[in-house]
């Protein structure tokens, strides 16, 4: 993300700079145009006209990179307070400024309370600890449902996964694919059946077997689809999930925004996971859910093996988000 907005806000006298040294002329000391300027004269202080100008080319950018415009509001303010008034130079010193005060206002918003998952599973009096997977078709959920019981496989903890989305039997047989790579027990009933139905058999077999965790896949439904809403509230008030856990697609954008609101609304969730974050080179959509919902990032999908969903790490995000190549 940073790439694009020192890009925007730094780029023209850069050319300028490249255009003269080709032409074999001494590089004088890149003053930027108008439409770019951070000050007023090299060691002034930054005026509001120029602030303001800088920040318009930082709504921008962030903008092209699909962070949320109540977001954008918010990184402008901090920047704002943090910029008034300071005495900057054109280049390396204003950049610096800029880029420490985005660091700060970003690693504000991402940095909801946490959730330490392992923790709250090992407190947890009588097992199992129940998550309910939520989010809309074609984010990776079912997928990530695997990569999550594989993670907690992994902490030394037991499975079992309920095979909750009835309307595809897809589902069901991906599901059982899974399980039998990971080596993990799948509750599952026939395409059709009750999906709370199946999510209380899984918790009825983890107490048989005191296993530590049940993981319940759902179906990919839209946030505007009234039925299989109303269906996942009947799978939360049979089972009681103590965890909540909606899956967005990262490369969605605004998209992931809206349904992880809605789904906020209908349901209520405590924590999210975005997919696909690997591919993501924008990075709008980790700061906009985090911000809208209040709800913390708990993990991140950067792969398709079933050891490429990670813990969310706020320091690893911004590392990311200000990298100017490919973080990993």
């Amino acid at each position: 993300m940073w790439s694009s907005i020192k890009a925007r806000l730094f780029g023209s006298s850069k050319r300028e700079e490249s255009t003269g040294a080709a032409a074999g002329e001494k590089p004088a000391p890149p003053t930027p145009p108008a439409s770019e300027s951070l000050t007023e004269g090299f060691g002034r202080r930054l005026s509001d006209d120029t602030l303001d100008t800088v920040l318009e080319d930082l709504e921008i950018a962030l903008l092209e990179s699909d962070v949320a415009l109540s977001v954008v509001e918010r990184i402008r303010r901090d920047l704002r307070k943090e910029l008034a008034g300071k005495k900057l130079k054109w280049g390396a010193d204003a950049e610096a400024a800029i880029r420490s005060s985005f660091e700060a206002s970003v690693r504000s918003i991402l940095s909801q309370p946490p959730i330490d998952l392992l923790a709250r599973v090992r407190a947890q009096d009588p097992r199992p600890y129940i998550i309910l997977v939520v989010g809309v078709n074609g984010t990776g959920k079912t997928t990530t449902v695997a990569k999550l019981a594989h993670w907690l496989r992994e902490q030394q903890l037991s499975v079992v996964i309920a095979a909750g989305d009835t309307f595809r039997a897809g589902a069901i047989e991906q599901l059982l694919v899974h399980g039998e790579r990971l080596g993990i027990k799948v509750v599952r009933q026939q395409e059709g059946s009750d999906p709370a139905a199946v999510a209380f058999d899984a918790v009825a077999h983890a107490r048989a077997r005191h296993l530590d965790v049940v993981l319940v896949d759902t179906a990919g439904r839209q946030h505007t689809n009234e039925n299989l809403v109303e269906e996942a509230k009947k799978i939360r008030r049979v089972v009681q999930p103590h965890l909540t856990l909606f899956v967005g697609d990262a490369l969605s954008g605004n998209d992931t925004l809206e349904q992880a609101k809605e789904f906020q609304k209908a349901l209520g969730i405590d924590g999210l996971i975005l997919t696909k974050l690997d591919a993501d080179a924008k990075g709008g959509a980790a700061l906009s859910a985090t911000f809208v919902t209040k709800k913390p990032l708990v993990f991140v999908g950067v792969g398709q093996g079933y050891e490429d969903l990670r813990p969310f790490d706020v320091d690893w995000m911004v590392r990311r988000l200000l990298s100017e190549g490919t973080a990993s």
